[in-house]
């Protein structure tokens, strides 16, 4: 069974009947099948040769991780956690690209010690950090050089560039002082990085996006030239859309590989020959639609004339995170499951107000859900929560138990499926000196 097996009513879930009545809710259930799958999708869909990176923001569950790596992902990486984690699951540290705005230099000088070697960098700045760094370290590293265009494209999900951001340094900065940004003693800058904006779903629209990166990317290489930067590496970004909360499957662009190759062939005619080497990134497509959360009605009222229902999952568990403009509200679907499902002669739906079980009027995930009439214990499933879910959710906020993760292997009936939960731990050490150190 497919995590993507869907209709009006009902989602089937790779768990047996017997399993579901058991399964301790809240509960994430991740399918290994669907991440293949959406990998050999998504790697259809761009040019042969090209590289792919996992961006770990998306979900850093290490079985989801390891799986992407054995599909053949490389990684890239925001933070020393996300460092550790990528080598825990097997990707040498020197194939890690280690990205993200305002890196400290406890969090830059661990991954140079790890053995990390790559660098997306945003600013002079960070180059120069790179630099001591580097040289306290006797070390040399590579670095490409994130880059922010002067408008954003249409329609993204979210924008990433063309407008004042933490994210890249303006084109026109960089061509109005491309010394500022050459390579150091200990520092090579060797690439361009491009992330215009997430979650396109079109594919002209995606088009436009990596056309508009190229160009962007061809001017800065041009205005760096004269100072020694060659570009070795350019990284595009990505950008493929998924379906989030919402009821649907992997997005298909059919001729996206062909339109991208007729891209590169014009502006960098030797990227076949790996001259420079081409790569993209993606975390919400290869995981959005293999990851459904299930839970639990806890109470079932009226209140002001409409249906009212609690379920144990809330914004701490999934969407909470106020940058992605999810609190209120989130608006999810909402099935029935094929386990312990409202009764079968209810098939009437009424809108309903779908609240978690936390103590704010902002735990609301949506406000006129249309549902069948709910009992208490019905269990319920958000789909395509696979990227952006738990790890992006308030999952300190009222202290709350973390759901399960459940991993699956729907291809592979013969694999048990395993199931974990993160914890939050505090732990103190006091210095003589009176400041906290982390332990």
């Amino acid at each position: 069974m497919s995590v993507n097996d869907l209709n009006d009513s009902d989602v089937q879930i790779p768990l047996t009947p017997e399993q579901l009545q058991t399964l301790d809710t809240p509960a994430y259930v991740y399918d290994l099948a669907e991440l293949r799958a959406n990998w050999r999708r998504l790697r259809m869909m761009l040019p042969e040769g090209t590289g792919l990176f996992y961006s770990m923001k998306s979900n850093p569950h290490p079985a989801v991780v390891q799986e992407l790596r054995i599909a053949g992902a490389a990684a890239e990486v925001c933070s020393r956690g996300e460092v550790a984690s990528a080598i825990e699951a097997g990707w040498p540290a020197s194939e890690l690209l280690y990205g993200g705005p305002g890196k400290r230099d406890e969090d830059v000088e661990e991954a140079l010690r790890c053995g990390v070697r790559q660098f997306s960098v945003d600013s002079p700045a960070a180059l120069d950090q790179l630099d001591r760094l580097a040289e306290t370290l006797g070390l040399h590293c590579r670095a490409i050089l994130r880059i922010n265009d002067h408008a954003p494209t249409r329609g993204q999900g979210l924008a990433m560039s063309g407008y004042a951001s933490q994210f890249g340094a303006d084109v026109e900065w960089v061509v109005a002082e491309p010394e500022a940004f050459s390579g150091r003693k200990h520092v090579a800058v060797e690439g361009i990085h491009c992330y215009m904006g997430t979650n396109f779903t079109a594919v002209d629209d995606l088009s436009d996006q990596f056309a508009r990166s190229l160009s962007a990317a061809m001017r800065t290489t041009a205005a760096l030239a004269p100072h020694g930067v060659l570009l070795r590496t350019l990284d595009l970004g990505g950008g493929f859309g998924a379906p989030f909360a919402r009821a649907g499957g992997p997005l298909i662009w059919n001729d996206l590989a062909a339109r991208l190759a007729s891209l590169l062939d014009e502006a960098v005619p030797g990227w076949r020959r790996g001259a420079p080497y081409v790569t993209f990134e993606s975390g919400r497509y290869l995981t959005g639609t293999a990851g459904i959360l299930l839970t639990r009605v806890l109470d079932v009222k009226r209140s002001h004339g409409k249906n009212v229902v609690v379920v144990d999952s809330g914004i701490n568990h999934l969407g909470g995170m106020a940058g992605l403009r999810r609190v209120p509200p989130l608006l999810p679907t909402l099935v029935r499951t094929t386990g312990k499902s409202p009764d079968a002669n209810a098939d009437t739906a009424v809108p309903t107000l779908v609240a978690g079980p936390l103590c704010t009027p902002l735990d609301t995930w949506a406000r006129t859900a249309l549902l069948p009439p709910l009992k208490l214990n019905d269990l319920l499933a958000v789909p395509n929560v696979g990227a952006y879910g738990l790890y992006a959710s308030l999952v300190a906020f009222l202290g709350h138990p973390l759901p399960t993760e459940v991993i699956v292997d729907s291809e592979r009936p013969e694999v048990e499926p395993s199931a974990s939960r993160l914890e939050l731990v505090r732990s103190e050490d006091w210095s003589p000196a009176g400041r906290l150190r982390p332990a």
